[in-house]
């Protein structure tokens, strides 16, 4: 009627609606079609730009001018060849290329090869799949590939890990006829054995024609390689099982297989041998059996990924660069809330992306953990995570997260945020996750930041410290001198400072994250976001403005009360610049991060005396900050700048705090919160 009443046709309203929508969602295609065509550019940039005698190694291994195959004995005599005697035989006609046309001829090659990939990989979505979706998975999907360890080492190093997965995508997804679905998963066996695993979900999901064309392939074309190189195939097929024993050794923490890791928990000989067995009888019943069972449920892409997953775990050399499998199970759905719909795809993501040292903290205790991440990921995806089935009644509807109602301060213009805050609890898995990754990511950055032991960056830091002595001056506030020699004449006074420097940064912010989770989960996800933008704030400081701090000022006279006394005569006096950037001072995040749970607290203790004790953190951490030396009086206030930056992004992105009733919460149970309307009652 509206529409009508202003001379507008009923339903114009509704086609612009969806116009503007498209328009949205074709913009959003090209931003992310950017991104993986920047990551790509990026990714052969660090290879062309290796020197020479680093890039492309294993190609040059096989090819190069010295390579194994241009010698005329067995390609296995050197064990620096690992593929199968048809890998060599295909690869043995690339020995008359020009080696720089050959370098560049590979990695665009390989390139094309993750791009293909990947949108086959995203056509192959199981149904249903909405529209935008289809659009925005291929360049998602690229995007993941380029940035996943396995594509990364493939190359870098050169290697043909790229082609057994995407030959069986293509037979499963692309062609037409199971005779040639077999004849391209025969091939891919044919370069990698465990391929033959396929065999059986062919067979059991009703594609006989497609597995026995598989046997029929692969038998050929390595009879064929046996025909015309007869010992090449008897080194490979009969002394050495397969492969095993080629490259490197095999409990090399490169090999993310169960024989890999068996060797590394220090079991040898013929117990090794029969438990893997067993293990990998085990995985391969189980994981098989789940991937047929997830084909008939309309999920061939998952049914792939996870026999991938199995071939993985029961190869006896599954070296880093022949994992990709793994990144494919992320299109499983796991969980019946919107909360836990995230855990599994993001730890897919993560475990492909990043070093193991990252995912877990460098603890003896979680040392087979971390040695066996990949290995880990591959048996969860093959035998243990509860992927869901389509017929499920969560599968496209999870059970949706509890929001407040949107509020009229919302910085509307911001794109792709969810409107109304939520209300209902994070899952604990994903949040610690991302903590430690977040952390991991805060070490690296800070690290790398401008400024170190290098001459250079600590000329640059004493001078920053120079400037900002000389504001404090100005303004009176050159306190940290006075303070340092006080503390340093009483020494109970100096120990409290130390012990306090050292043991309640992380303490208590980490405790008062805690506190919210299990007991205010709306506030947890504001007091969160506030000090993420707080603490990605600071690293920009770290990065631009590398500053030395009191201690590391020759002549300042200041004392190191923690770390010792400094000799400035040598160049890389600072003995903890080994671990951690020293000059990373300004802003300070031991007061910014203090300062952030002095205000997360006064605003939500319901105690007068826990605000106070929750103000009073701060108000130490700055004594201690300035009587051991670590910062300046300023470094203080650059803190307190990013924090109350961090709190006002967090309003201008998510509007203001929700107003939940602070009622006690069992853990593991949902708060029994309510929607905030605009007039600030509760929506019942």
């Amino acid at each position: 009627m509206a529409n009508v009443e202003h001379g507008g046709r009923p339903g114009e309203g509704l086609v612009g609606a969806r116009e503007t929508v498209r328009a949205r969602v074709r913009a959003l295609r090209v931003g992310l079609w950017a991104v993986a065509a920047i990551l790509a550019v990026r990714q052969v940039a660090a290879v062309l730009s290796t020197p020479k005698a680093d890039r492309l190694t294993d190609l040059e291994t096989w090819v190069g001018p010295n390579g194994v195959l241009h010698v005329k004995g067995s390609l296995y005599d050197s064990t620096r060849f690992t593929g199968t005697p048809l890998g060599g035989l295909v690869l043995k006609p690339l020995t008359r290329s020009a080696e720089q046309a050959l370098g560049w001829g590979w990695t665009f090659g390989t390139l094309l090869l993750v791009v293909a990939l990947g949108l086959v990989a995203a056509r192959a979505l199981p149904p249903p799949v909405s529209r935008r979706t289809s659009l925005l998975a291929a360049p998602v999907a690229v995007s993941l590939l380029m940035l996943s360890l396995p594509v990364r080492n493939a190359l870098y190093l050169g290697q043909t890990s790229i082609i057994p997965v995407l030959l069986v995508l293509l037979g499963c997804f692309v062609v037409r006829g199971e005779r040639v679905c077999g004849v391209l998963i025969g091939l891919a066996a044919a370069l990698q054995p465990t391929v033959l695993l396929f065999t059986p979900l062919l067979w059991f999901t009703g594609r006989r024609r497609a597995a026995a064309s598989t046997g029929a392939t692969f038998a050929a074309l390595t009879a064929l390689a046996w025909a015309a190189m007869p010992r090449d195939s008897s080194t490979y097929w009969v002394h050495h099982l397969a492969g095993v024993g080629l490259g490197k050794d095999a409990d090399d923490l490169a090999n993310q297989s169960l024989h890999g890791a068996l060797l590394r928990f220090g079991l040898t000989g013929p117990l090794e041998v029969g438990l893997f067995l067993a293990l990998g009888t085990a995985v391969a019943v189980v994981g098989l059996r789940r991937a047929v069972r997830y084909a008939r449920d309309g999920q061939l892409l998952l049914a792939v990924a996870v026999t991938g997953c199995v071939a993985v775990a029961v190869s006896p050399t599954t070296w880093q660069h022949q994992v990709l499998w793994v990144l494919l199970a992320l299109v499983g759905r796991v969980g019946r809330k919107t909360s836990d719909r995230y855990v599994w795809p993001v730890a897919v993501v993560l475990v492909m992306t990043l070093p193991a040292r990252m995912m877990l903290p460098d603890m003896p205790v979680l040392q087979p953990l971390r040695d066996n991440v990949v290995l880990i990921a591959a048996l969860a995806a093959a035998a243990v995570v509860p992927f869901l089935s389509r017929t499920s009644a969560h599968y496209r509807a999870p059970v949706p997260a509890d929001r407040a109602a949107p509020v009229p301060t919302r910085w509307r213009r911001v794109p792709l945020l969810p409107s109304g805050r939520v209300l209902s609890r994070t899952n604990l898995l994903l949040e610690l996750l991302l903590i430690r990754v977040g952390y991991s990511a805060y070490q690296q950055v800070r690290l790398a930041a401008t400024g170190g032991t290098n001459s250079g960056g600590r000329a640059t830091a004493e001078h920053h410290g120079e400037q900002i002595l000389a504001v404090e001056r100005f303004l009176h506030l050159d306190v940290e001198h006075w303070v340092n020699r006080s503390v340093v004449q009483v020494p109970s006074l100096r120990d409290f400072f130390d012990f306090y420097y050292q043991s309640f940064h992380f303490g208590v912010p980490l405790t008062v994250l805690a506190v919210l989770y299990v007991r205010r989960p709306a506030d947890h996800r504001w007091a969160r976001s506030a000090l993420g933008f707080a603490t990605l704030l600071a690293l920009v400081g770290f990065w631009l403005y590398p500053l030395a701090p009191p201690r590391l000022m020759p002549g300042l006279g200041v004392i190191d009360t923690v770390h010792g006394v400094q000799d400035f005569s040598k160049p890389d006096y600072g003995t903890l610049t080994e671990l951690t950037n020293q000059y990373a001072a300004m802003p300070s995040l031991h007061f910014g991060w203090s300062l952030w749970c002095g205000v997360v607290i006064a605003v939500l203790a319901p105690r007068w005396w826990m605000k106070a004790l929750g103000l009073l953190h701060p108000l130490l951490t700055l004594s201690s900050i300035l009587a051991t030396g670590n910062h300046w009086i300023l470094d203080a206030g650059g803190g307190a700048a990013v924090v109350a930056a961090g709190f006002g992004l967090t309003y201008l992105l998510t509007g203001p705090r929700s107003r939940t009733p602070v009622e006690p919460v069992e853990p593991g149970v949902e708060p029994p919160v309510r929607a905030v309307g605009r007039a600030g009652r509760t929506q019942g």
